[in-house]
């Protein structure tokens, strides 16, 4: 019976003579291969791990408001919280302390206009964040998220004509908000808003202005994805009509990814950026293969709320999940991850 379920199952059974030769113990060569010996002990196992997750691959997002001594749960993600920057900075030396590398900050405006004006305000929240930090704790890298929706009335990334995302003509906003945060003192420009071309006009401020060291990490392949919901809510940057299908990627593509991510090493990123990552390892892995930068992924709020959720009904374990989702990430190809969890996964390591 054991044969017949091995046969219909595809495999041969010990007994087959074409893949079996016996000793003269009458026992199969085949029974030598036990690949659970390396699976024997924790010891065991870790010696053998391929893949490696570490605090160094981490980066920890953090939103930033307005204001004295506020920490402001976010309903959406628990465990995040809104922080004004004296807060923001307490939070940072805790990452800096906990070995993490950096943080990526999002910043939410006091007031929001159509062309997004205080993104690239010297005295706009991410600016004045920035100072602070890199004031209170100078080794601790912080990358900065480029776009306008947060700082939009509309909700949108660009500028708005006749209910058009138009591109060229939101390139100079982007580089403009760009070059502030370099002024600022951020080590890592990131731009988010999916416009072609806004890796080039980024360089070339930077360059332009005595910028050349500062860094960018594109969100070269961002699709447009259900996953961002608790984002939105926390940094209150939902589009106020339409939806952002023309400018971000459509989540059935793939070649599409390889694309981007060529454009923006034409362009002069340094770093490339997929997003989100749980649902697209596959991409993640493509960029991999394909290209010769260092890949982040951005382990976005739905994937980590969906956790959260579930954990705290008790239908898994919040910590074997997080792990396991950690290194999947890693395994399709990650050299950077963006991930909420952060803080107690550098724990848990």
């Amino acid at each position: 019976m054991v044969n017949m379920i091995k046969q219909k199952r595809g495999r041969f059974s010990v007994s087959d003579p074409v893949r079996s030769r016996h000793t003269n113990q009458g026992e199969s060569e085949l029974s030598n291969i036990r690949p659970r010996r390396l699976r024997s002990s924790e010891t065991m196992r870790s010696m053998v791990r391929e893949t490696q997750l570490s605090v160094n691959d981490l980066i920890y997002p953090v939103f930033a408001v307005h204001g004295q001594g506020i920490r402001e749960e976010i309903p959406s993600m628990p465990g995040c919280f809104r922080l004004s920057i004296d807060e923001l900075c307490k939070e940072a030396t805790e990452v800096h302390l906990l070995g993490i590398p950096g943080i990526l900050l999002f910043g939410l405006p006091e007031i929001k206009d159509e062309v997004g004006s205080e993104a690239y305000s010297e005295t706009g929240i991410i600016q004045e964040a920035v100072r602070s930090i890199k004031s209170e704790i100078p080794e601790l890298l912080v990358i900065t998220d480029v776009c306008m929706c947060e700082y939009t009335s509309h909700g949108h990334c660009g500028i708005i004509c006749d209910g058009d995302v138009l591109n060229d003509e939101t390139l100079s906003y982007i580089a403009r908000i760009a070059l502030s945060h370099a002024e600022a003192g951020a080590d890592i420009v990131a731009p988010s808003d999916m416009m072609d071309g806004r890796v080039r006009a980024i360089r070339d401020a930077l360059e332009t202005n005595g910028f050349s060291n500062t860094a960018i990490m594109s969100y070269a392949v961002k699709y447009a994805s259900a996953f961002y919901g608790p984002f939105r809510d926390a940094a209150e940057c939902a589009p106020q009509h339409g939806d952002r299908k023309s400018y971000q990627m459509d989540p059935a593509n793939a070649r599409e990814a390889i694309v981007e991510a060529l454009l923006d090493i034409e362009e002069s990123a340094d770093i490339l950026m997929v997003k989100p990552a749980l649902s697209y390892l596959d991409i993640i892995h493509r960029v991999k293969m394909a290209t010769n930068l260092p890949v982040a992924a951005y382990n976005v709020s739905g994937e980590y709320s969906m956790v959260k959720a579930a954990a705290t009904n008790g239908w898994i374990d919040e910590r074997k999940v997080t792990m396991e989702i950690m290194t999947s990430i890693k395994r399709a190809g990650a050299d950077i991850i963006l991930t909420y969890f952060a803080k107690d996964v550098a724990r848990w390591l």
